[in-house]
């Protein structure tokens, strides 16, 4: 990370304030009912993993994830989390994004600061299978890359903590994870179930989910195990972001 992009990251830091706990009540059950067209907020995603098309760009492109997150948000997909891709937004979903430069980090802090709303999904290990050779541009990265978002958040992803699937309970649900990592916390941000880390951050909050595998529920690569409550665990964050 360039020196003049820490020290700024460093300002918003003093000018911002430190992260503050958020409660981590219990949160309401997962919302099953389609939300009409104009009424879905809007939502967007940045994403290395193929949520939005096949890996091939296929006609039979999309995911269960996004058929999921379609039934309550018009998503819009974005390249990079900087000011200007997330002007007029309120909330985000980082799902295993790809490195972001350290400008855009500055932007993105301010911008969850200013009142946004994120989710972001760090995963110390990628399991999700992928087609393209390593070295591909298009092919997720095999690992979260923090290139200091997360340390300025007081924050630290450790793992994987264990190797292949793992069914964690997390807010009372059987969470089925990939290698899935652990997050230490060293300011304010809550740790729930080793897993999630939920912080206030100026006038905004964001969650940390320490894996991103859980959503690979269907397909011959899928998780190996039972995923029916994986994506009740994405969209009870993203409900709960949005709602308070």
């Amino acid at each position: 990370m360039k020196r003049g992009a820490l020290a700024a990251i460093a300002g918003l830091l003093l000018i911002g304030g430190s992260a503050v706990a958020v409660k981590m009540s219990a949160p309401a059950p997962a919302s099953t009912e389609l939300r009409p067209a104009l009424a879905r907020p809007k939502l967007a995603l940045l994403t290395s993993l193929p949520l939005m098309f096949a890996e091939s760009f296929s006609l039979e492109g999309g995911s269960p994830t996004l058929e999921r997150l379609e039934q309550l948000y018009r998503v819009e997909p974005i390249a990079v989390a900087d000011a200007r891709s997330l002007s007029g937004k309120k909330l985000l979903l980082m799902a295993h994004p790809r490195a972001q430069p350290a400008e855009v980090l500055v932007e993105l802090d301010a911008w969850v600061r200013a009142g946004g709303r994120l989710l972001l999904l760090a995963d110390p290990r990628l399991d999700w299978h992928s087609d393209r050779p390593l070295g591909d541009p298009l092919r997720p990265p095999p690992d979260f890359a923090d290139t200091g978002l997360l340390a300025h958040w007081g924050l630290t992803l450790e793992g994987p903590t264990v190797d292949g699937p793992s069914l964690r309970v997390v807010r009372g649900r059987d969470v089925l994870f990939g290698s899935p990592g652990r997050l230490i916390s060293r300011g304010a941000c809550r740790i729930g179930d080793g897993m999630v880390a939920r912080c206030r951050i100026g006038r905004g909050k964001a969650s940390i989910i320490a894996d991103a595998d859980f959503l690979n529920v269907a397909g011959p690569n899928g998780l190996d195990g039972p995923t029916a409550a994986n994506l009740d665990l994405l969209i009870d964050e993203l409900v709960r972001l949005d709602s308070r």
